[in-house]
């Protein structure tokens, strides 16, 4: 990645650090964007020509504003949440991590109790930015990064929900798990010096059937 970087400035990248997700392109040979949110949208927007499904739209109009607002806490308090717990160098600062994460999970399980998705009753990318969060959580960040007050599969709704974008919407395809495990678990010698795979906790099954579909739900609103 240190490579690329440099490369796309044709010399040496001291501008940041070397972060990824990372938008390439290959005609020209430089960073096009390294900003994940903005990357999601240009992604959602910007390759309709190549699309395999062109009338999909994760960010419709309608639901900007309420988007953003969801991606700001969701974004904060569990997707870098997690990591926040995992690599906290004092007492204080996991706890404080933790606090915040779990708090983000209460307001999530809230929000899924009145409405499918996070948005509303349409799928968007502040769900698929959740799902690969959530889908982690139980397998891998319960006991690698500590974030053991609760499991995933405690909560009722968004267990529910996990299975439900895992198996309609074809998210599912991309979840390789034992990669995914293989891949944290062995990646930190700080964390884990041992390299040592916790066998797969159970009750972890996006496969079986849940109720989002066919429930009843009550009107939500954003607080």
């Amino acid at each position: 990645m240190r490579d690329l970087y440099d490369l796309a400035v044709k010399g040496v990248w001291d501008k940041s650090a070397f972060t990824t997700p990372v938008l390439w392109c290959k005609q020209e040979a430089t960073i096009v964007n390294n900003e994940s949110s903005e990357i999601c949208r240009m992604l959602n927007s910007e390759f309709e020509d190549v699309a395999r499904n062109k009338g999909v739209d994760l960010y419709p109009p309608q639901l900007a504003d309420k988007v953003k607002e969801l991606e700001r806490w969701v974004y904060n308090d569990i997707n870098n949440g997690v990591y926040k717990c995992g690599f906290a160098t004092s007492q204080g600062a996991y706890e404080e991590a933790s606090a915040a994460l779990f708090a983000a999970l209460d307001r999530v399980e809230e929000i899924l109790g009145g409405t499918r998705y996070l948005a509303g009753d349409s799928l968007t990318g502040v769900d698929v930015w959740l799902f690969n969060t959530l889908v982690r959580f139980d397998p891998v960040y319960v006991v690698y990064f500590k974030t053991c007050k609760r499991t995933i599969s405690s909560y009722h709704n968004i267990t529910n929900y996990i299975r439900d974008l895992y198996q309609t919407h074809r998210l599912g395809l991309d979840v390789d798990m034992w990669n995914i495990r293989t891949h944290y678990f062995t990646s930190h010698p700080k964390l884990n010096p041992y390299g040592i795979v916790p066998v797969m906790p159970d009750g972890v099954d996006y496969a079986a059937a849940h109720d989002r579909a066919t429930r009843e739900y009550s009107s939500s609103k954003l607080t």
